[in-house]
This record gives structure tokens, C-alpha cells and sequence, in this order.
């Protein structure tokens, strides 16, 4: 007779013998109820902790509690230094969180919601715990010393690692894992923005991008639970105290269309900025990634001076532009302005988020374009601050294309009902346009340039779900920039692959060198280093999927690419034409 082996108790696994009835939570119907609660509890505070610490920043490196609305003035703490402050306070704020970032949590780079959007598609929810600390401080320090970035960002990646860390100590399955990862990004907005209902379809429409009918269950609830808390210490007040609006004749619906035409285009143009931006300062920046946000603030710092508007997250100024403050001009100059200031604060390794920008074009945008109409056709536009209103949800949706999220999270950020179906009908226009133009959002944007294609990983035959990491090899000694062209071909001869990495003297990635071009300069009889011969090529990651590494491959015209982590450094691996083929070798044994 067989006799089955009883499982040893949690306490005897050495396991914490607190953690029993959270462990029960990974089976069951109701199971996550309890952790979506806790979810939201812990959100919730962490979301007023992180406010606080923006506030605290801001208040050193500023001297006030939102310098956007100062004007050119000093910062009373270095009163000698004028207005000119602005030059160092990105410089100071990069010196502390560059650091911390490289050596901590590298994903907190940037604006956060692509990692999170990857973490729920390919890695099961998983998202490490230091990401929640390191991204708080990071993003107070960057917005403080007046990156032009948002806290949506910021806060979605914090929430989404509280409930990847306790889903992850309770042992939860991969499935369940992702809706609490889910419910942490919908707290994070709801606690912030007072914003419940945009906290879940935030959450459900970019993060999870399934609705099921336990995953809003637990979402609203965790989302509520966060809001309530926030509510406890920010009030229960619309975050952003706007004039009231109304349609006064129909044919303003048509102006609204429009509207909703034009400002998906700049909502894909931020896009488009954005990331040539980053990567102009990516080809410019040849040193070590932990000093690059402390000597690109410089050029932030510069622009901060011409245009102080451009502190931090700016919602005063987004608000005076709605109530009618600024003249048509300003306007422009403001929309410009805020897409460089965002772009360069990011390009520069900045950490924080695009929402709050595309809010920020949006109003801009939105009210110059009533100013205009009202030149061309007096007396038919009305409040231009409806306007400013719908460009918000506009531009947002034509970036992020969630126009459920835009119509929502516009409406629970102003309290504002009367526009509501001319903001639907705009929103809805924006996502159309910003579809036929552009086949990537603001955030699947950044996947993409890494290979990562999450509407289509999964159809893509046989290599579809292999990432690099699976397949890549050793990464062949390195040549350095400085070797003489003969030192090169010695090493290029003996070497299997004809094409060898290049590494500058900080040991940061420069390039390929390949076996033709080191024939090439012996035999015009250049006295070249390595350096000069240097071909560029944008190299492959570990999570790049197996289809997107093959073709770079291709076109690389070469035996191999090296692998790189995503913050740079030296490879850590190196794929082949050879290589490429593992995986499936290692699918068909398991299948025989």
C-alpha cells in the first residue's frame, strides 16, 4: 500500500508562521481579496509618502513648493546665486539619484509603466522589491531638481513592486501574481490622483490589457482601498480646480473634432520626440551611465533658466493656461518647450513619468487652438478653457492610445461631467489618428526599440516566445578602442566569429569591429586604432524575443551581436546564427 507524503508545516519549511493565512490566498475564488486589501493599504500610504518626499525635495533644491509658479526668482537657500540656481539643482539632484539607480534598480530609469507593462507579459509579475524603494527616491530627486517629468509614472511602477514583492512572499501563482501587480498600479493612480475609477481602467487597459471578471474585481477593490487612504490625506477634492464648462451651440462639437484630430498628432509627435531625443543623448554620452543625469542637467538646467515654467511637473501652470492666462504665443512656446524640457529630462536618465506632460501639451495645446478658431471665427468657440480640457484627454489618448483611461481619468481629475461627450467624441477621433499614424504608444514604444512586441510575441512561429537570453553564447574577448589595427587582425584571425566587440576605456560598449574593415585599413596602410574603424551597431538585450534578434542579425551583415544589459556596460553575451537555433533544438528534444 502506498502511503502519501504529508506536506511539512509552514513553520517547519522555514517559513514565517505570520505568512499561514496569507498563503491560503493562492487557491480559492475569494483567495487575493485579502491581498488586493493589503495591496491598497500599502499603495495608499506609499503614494502619500511619495507626495511628501516630492514635496520635501523640491522645497531644498527650490526653495518653494512649486517653482513653476514662482517665476525668475532666487531660491532663498543659496539667495547669492539668483535665479541662476535653476543651472544646479538638476546637476545636484543627478549627482544623488544617478548613483543610486545604476547600482540599485537600473529599471528605474525612465519612466516606468513599459517595465511594468513587460513584467505582466513575459516575466509572470515579477518585479524586484528595491524597485519600489530606489524609484521613490529617484523620481522625488528628479522631479525636485526640476525634471519635467510626471509622478503617474513613478507611482504605477512603485504600487506594481509592493504587489509583485508580497505576491511573491505569499509564493502566489503567475496568473494571480499579475493581477496584484495590476491592483498596485491602479492604488498607485488612485491614491495619487484621487482617481479610482482611472486607477482601475489605467490598470486593466495598459498593465493587464485583459479584463476578467476576478482581475476588476480585485483591482477596484485594491484601487478603492488605496483612494480612501489618499482621500485621508489629501482631501476629497478634484485634482485640479478648473472653471466650470459648457457646450453652448452644436456646432462646437465640430470644432471639438478637430481638436481631437490635431492633438493626436502631437500626442504622437511627444512620442516621436521623446525617443530621438534619448537617443541623441545615448549617442552622444560616452561616459558612465551613473553621471549622465548630473552632466546632461546642465542643458536641463540651461533651458529651466529661459523658461522656469518648465519645473518640475508644472500643474499651476496647466491650470492658468485652462483658466485663460496666457496669450496664444506663450501658449506655443509652452507646448514646445514642455516636449523638450520632458524629452530631455528622460533622454538624460531622469526617472518619472509622460502622463502628467501629456496632460500639460494637451491643455496647452487645446486652449491655443480656441485662440486661434476665435480669431478665424468670432463668436463661435466659447470658453476656450473647454478647449484646454478635451486637449488634455486628447493628447493623452493620441500617446497612449487608452482612450477608456482618457475619458475616465480627465473626468476624476476635474470633476467636470458637462463636456462629457464632446471628450469622448475628441478621444475617440485622437486614438484613430494616433493609430494611423504611428503603430506604437508612448510606452510600447520603448519595448519595441529593445525587440519586445507584446500585441504579437506570441505569433510569430517557431522562435516566438525565446527571448536572447535563452540562446546567446559567451561573449568573446573584447578589443579596446585604443588596440593598434594589427593587434586586431591577430585576434580577428583566430577567432571564429570575424566580427569582435569594442569597448571604450571605461569598459562601456562602442561598437563592432569586423574582419573586412581591419582587411580594409592594412591594406591602404592606415596606422588606424580600433576606434577608428569602429562600426556602430545598436545591440541586443537579454529580453529581446528570438524574431526581432534575427532580423538585427540580418541586417547586421555580420557572425554575430553582442548582447548588452539595457542600461549599457560591457556584453554579457553574444548571439550567433547558431545560437539562434538552441532554443528550438531544445524544444523539439522535449517534445520527442
Amino acid at each position: 500500500m502506498r502511503v502519501r507524503a504529508t506536506p511539512a508545516p509552514l513553520a517547519a519549511a522555514g517559513r514565517p508562521m505570520w505568512l499561514r493565512p496569507l498563503e491560503l490566498t493562492r487557491t480559492g475564488p475569494a483567495g487575493l481579496l485579502p491581498l488586493a486589501l493589503l495591496v491598497g493599504v500599502g499603495v495608499g500610504g506609499g503614494a502619500i509618502a511619495f507626495r511628501w518626499l516630492i514635496g520635501v525635495c523640491t522645497q531644498v533644491l527650490s526653495g518653494h513648493l512649486d517653482y513653476s509658479e514662482a517665476g525668475r526668482v532666487p531660491n532663498p537657500h543659496v539667495p547669492w546665486l539668483g535665479p541662476w540656481f535653476v543651472v544646479l539643482a538638476p546637476v545636484v539632484a543627478g549627482l544623488v539619484y544617478g548613483p543610486l539607480v545604476q547600482r540599485y534598480a537600473k529599471e528605474a530609469r525612465g519612466h516606468g509603466v513599459p517595465e511594468v507593462m513587460l513584467a505582466v507579459a513575459r516575466r509572470g509579475g515579477r518585479i524586484s522589491w528595491r524597485v519600489a524603494a530606489v524609484k521613490s527616491v529617484a523620481s522625488a530627486l528628479c522631479i525636485g531638481g526640476g525634471g519635467s517629468v510626471g509622478r503617474e509614472g513613478p507611482i504605477v511602477q512603485i504600487g506594481s513592486a509592493l504587489g509583485s514583492a508580497l505576491g511573491t512572499l505569499v509564493r502566489l501563482p503567475e496568473d494571480r501574481l499579475r493581477v496584484l501587480v495590476a491592483c498596485g498600479a491602479a492604488g498607485g493612480i488612485a491614491a495619487t490622483f484621487n482617481a479610482p475609477l482611472a486607477g482601475v481602467f489605467f490598470a486593466m487597459e495598459l498593465i493587464l490589457r485583459d479584463f476578467t471578471a476576478e482581475a476588476f474585481g480585485m483591482v477596484v477593490l485594491s484601487s478603492v482601498t488605496a483612494s480612501v487612504v489618499g482621500r485621508a490625506a489629501f482631501g476629497d477634492v478634484p485634482f485640479l480646480r478648473l472653471p466650470a464648462f459648457a457646450v453652448q451651440h452644436g456646432s462646437q462639437y465640430l470644432l471639438f473634432a478637430l481638436l481631437g484630430v490635431l492633438a493626436g498628432a502631437v500626442g504622437v509627435a511627444f512620442t516621436r520626440v521623446l525617443y530621438l531625443v534619448e537617443d541623441a543623448c545615448s549617442w552622444a554620452w560616452r561616459g558612465p551611465e551613473w553621471l549622465r543625469p548630473a552632466v546632461g542637467g546642465v542643458l536641463l538646467g540651461g533651458l529651466l533658466l529661459a523658461l522656469p515654467q518648465m519645473y518640475g511637473v508644472g500643474y499651476p501652470v496647466l491650470e492658468r493656461a485652462v483658466g485663460g492666462g496666457y496669450l496664444v504665443g506663450m501658449l506655443l512656446v509652452l507646448l514646445v518647450g514642455k516636449i523638450i524640457a520632458t524629452s530631455l529630462t528622460i533622454g538624460i536618465g531622469g526617472s518619472g513619468g509622460v502622463f502628467a506632460p501629456s496632460l500639460f501639451l494637451g491643455a496647452v495645446f487645446g486652449v491655443a487652438y480656441g485662440d486661434v478658431v476665435a480669431l478665424l471665427a468670432p463668436g463661435q468657440v466659447g470658453v476656450l478653457g473647454a478647449y484646454g480640457l478635451i486637449g488634455m484627454g486628447a493628447v493623452f489618448a493620441g500617446a497612449a492610445r487608452a482612450p477608456i483611461t482618457a475619458v475616465i481619468i480627465i473626468f476624476e481629475l476635474t470633476g467636470e461631467y458637462s463636456l462629457i461627450l464632446p471628450l469622448m467624441a475628441a478621444i475617440v477621433l485622437a486614438t484613430l489618428t494616433s493609430r494611423a499614424l504611428s503603430r506604437d504608444t508612448i510606452y510600447t514604444l520603448k519595448l519595441r526599440r529593445r525587440g519586445i512586441d507584446l500585441d504579437h510575441g506570441q505569433e510569430r512561429g517557431a522562435l516566438a516566445g525565446h527571448t536572447v537570453g535563452e540562446a546567446m553564447e559567451a561573449p568573446p574577448e573584447p578589443l579596446h578602442a585604443a588596440d593598434r589595427v594589427a593587434h586586431a587582425a591577430a585576434r580577428l584571425a583566430g577567432s571564429a566569429h570575424g566580427v569582435l566587440p569594442v569597448l571604450g576605456d571605461d569598459g562601456e560598449y562602442l561598437g563592432t569591429v569586423r574582419a573586412r574593415s581591419v582587411a580594409e585599413a592594412l591594406a591602404e596602410h592606415q596606422p588606424a586604432t580600433v576606434g577608428e574603424i569602429t562600426h556602430r551597431t545598436r545591440p541586443l538585450h537579454p529580453d529581446t524575443e528570438l524574431p526581432a534578434a534575427l532580423d538585427a542579425l540580418i541586417g547586421a551583415h555580420g557572425a554575430g551581436l553582442p548582447v548588452l544589459m539595457v542600461d549599457g556596460g560591457a556584453p554579457v553575451g553574444w548571439l550567433t546564427y547558431q545560437a539562434v537555433l538552441t532554443p528550438l533544438r531544445v524544444s523539439e528534444g522535449s517534445r520527442a
